[in-house]
């Protein structure tokens, strides 16, 4: 029965129909019926239907009959965002082989480069597989042309299909049962097992989506987790279904299904974690866990100041079935009470942000999101400092060292020469660039991650009209000429719009910073000087004129000196107001300051 398991993994871009082929094998397979079916069924967030990408890895358990045998199909779906590529080499470590689905009119993208590589250095079986061939700018030839030439894959068994109308669906099942290698039964050994996944059920508590790799599971085992060295009871065994999921008294090698030990939360149950029975436990863990590293921080905080409490029990919540969520109060003495929060990348910020605002009616705002920094102190100490605030005075600094990312863009031909500016000017360095045909051009560069984390995309996206794709790998911590900008209100620093940031591009963005902040403050009875510093020199300055207040009305006749008099008296006055006087920055500003570029 064991050697007739397909374990398969399905990677795509984004929006190259991924979720559709999974819906279409649901449906051929008989494993929903036409009433229960609905679009995307293996992505249950409404955010994911909604923007059609997946964010939360499904599987899924398919019975198919062919030549009167029966096959078990195990679908391990997985994300698409380089936010979740951590999920996607958990997933793919689940499985024999792949489908690798490319859209017939766009051709390879970005992210099917970095996936594929994921998939080669597990020896998946590849099956090329060019989607939406019914569509009017479809080229399936050219595209076999170059996965072939780019990829360097064998297209010899190449499905074009249309997960739409359905076309090309039995050749495709016919291919992963004829190529996918069926999996490598270990019975007898100790039980290792791999957690793909992981969520949280409000009844049952955290559940793992589990492949057993060696040995066997029973309900009713002692097991322990090989990172925490904690032993639980296994409580209940289930095979994956999105509508209905089946209960098992037994879990052999090779096959997956849902795990249930009772857990109180997701951190206890981390993804790519080794599972094995306590009595006889396995000696060497599966390699190449590592728990999820949060890569972009931001403050969050409640525009309704009394909101604090709720956003820390709708944060706790999240994290519950978020197990990359980290974060810890702070607070701020423009915004308040909030919290400093750590993401995957900024989709996973976009998406977090949303959910709370949504499911918990919260209104946010966040602070500029900020990468962790590596700091050498003259004292041979190193810091990692991920809030502008903390990092310690110049003159303790010997170094600053930055994350970078290697960045790989895929564009069409014409729009090379905006995307170079753009990386020019967010000080990205040229590592190789390749045509993949005439009208194609894949760039890679080394990009320091801060450059990338506030609006690069979008510029990537207008520069080329929406045609470049984009993904992104960490490569490390490299040293650059950093320094921290601070914007000073009144002679005070204003600690939530301090930013770390390259010397070179210091003073342009300071003086951007106070030009924008002048047209947002509001005009006191005395005039408010808006300053730019690095340390303690001032690097741009506005000055916010104050209002004037004709005091002079009443005094009509008479000589010219009683009017001096009271000009002079009004201008004491300022003086004095300007050295107490406090300014109230509305929060306007720090959501203006966000957008300045």
């Amino acid at each position: 029965m064991q050697s007739n398991i397909r374990n398969f993994s399905i990677i795509a871009h984004i929006d190259h129909g991924k979720s559709t082929i999974a819906d279409c094998l649901l449906q051929t397979c008989g494993s929903v019926t036409q009433r229960e079916a609905s679009a995307q069924m293996m992505d249950t967030m409404d955010i994911e239907k909604e923007r059609g990408i997946t964010i939360k890895a499904q599987s899924v358990r398919l019975t198919y009959t062919k030549d009167n045998k029966e096959y078990i199909l195990n679908l391990i779906d997985t994300p698409g965002h380089a936010d979740f590529s951590y999920e996607v080499s958990r997933s793919l470590k689940s499985c024999e082989g792949v489908l690798l689905v490319v859209d017939a009119s766009q051709g390879i993208q970005a992210q099917t480069i970095a996936n594929v590589y994921i998939a080669l250095e597990n020896n998946l079986e590849i099956i090329p597989v060019i989607n939406k061939i019914d569509l009017p700018a479809a080229n399936p030839s050219k595209v076999v042309e170059e996965i072939e030439d780019v990829l360097g894959l064998d297209c010899s068994h190449v499905v074009l299909m249309s997960a739409k109308t359905g076309q090309g669906i039995d050749e495709l099942l016919h291919n992963i049962i004829t190529l996918i290698p069926p999996p490598t039964i270990r019975n007898s050994t100790p039980l290792k097992a791999l957690v793909y996944d992981s969520w949280f059920d409000n009844y049952l508590g955290a559940l793992g989506l589990i492949r057993v790799m060696e040995g066997t599971l029973k309900k009713g085992d002692i097991v322990k987790t090989m990172s925490a060295n904690k032993a639980y009871q296994v409580l209940g065994l289930e095979y994956p279904h999105p509508i209905s999921r089946q209960s098992t008294q037994i879990l052999q090698s090779g096959e997956i299904g849902i795990l249930n030990l009772g857990l109180k939360s997701v951190t206890e149950m981390a993804v790519g974690d080794t599972i094995t029975t306590l009595e006889n436990p396995t000696k060497e863990p599966i390699e190449g866990f590592i728990p999820a590293k949060p890569f972009v921080f931001a403050g969050i905080y409640p525009i309704d100041t009394d909101k604090f409490e709720d956003l820390r029990d709708a944060l706790s919540k999240l994290k519950l079935n978020d197990s990359a969520l980290h974060f810890e109060p702070e607070s701020s003495v423009a915004l308040g009470f909030g919290f400093r929060v750590g993401f995957l990348g900024l989709l996973h910020m976009e998406v977090v942000k949303e959910r709370l605002e949504r499911e918990f009616g919260l209104d946010l705002i966040a602070s500029a999101p900020t990468v962790i920094y590596e700091v050498g102190l003259t004292d041979g100490s190193i810091v990692m400092v991920q809030n502008p605030s903390q990092l310690p005075p110049e003159q303790k600094i010997a170094f600053i060292k930055e994350p970078f990312v290697r960045a790989t863009i895929i564009t069409p031909s014409e729009f090379l020469g905006n995307i170079i500016t753009l990386l020019n000017n967010k000080r990205g360095v040229q590592e190789n660039m390749e045509y993949l045909n005439e009208n194609r051009v894949m760039l890679t560069y080394a990009l320091p991650s801060n450059e990338i984390i506030m609006d690069f995309y979008d510029k990537l996206k207008s520069q080329t009209k929406g045609y470049a794709s984009f993904d992104y790998e960490p490569i490390g911590y490299r040293e650059g000429d950093l320094i921290k900008l601070d914007v000073r209100v009144a002679g005070e620093v204003v600690d939530a719009l301090s930013v770390i940031i390259d010397r070179s591009k210091s003073y342009e963005r300071g003086k951007s910073l106070v030009a924008s902040m002048k047209e947002i403050i509001p005009r006191q009875l005395f005039e408010v000087a808006i300053q730019a510093s690095i340390g303690n020199k001032i690097i741009a300055r506005e000055t916010v004129k104050s209002m004037g207040k004709n005091v002079t009305a009443k005094c009509y006749g008479g000589d010219i000196t009683r009017k001096r008099k009271l000009l002079e008296k009004q201008k004491e006055g300022k003086k004095r107001l300007k050295s107490i006087g406090k300014v109230e920055i509305p929060q306007e500003a720090f959501l203006a300051v966000l957008k300045i570029d």
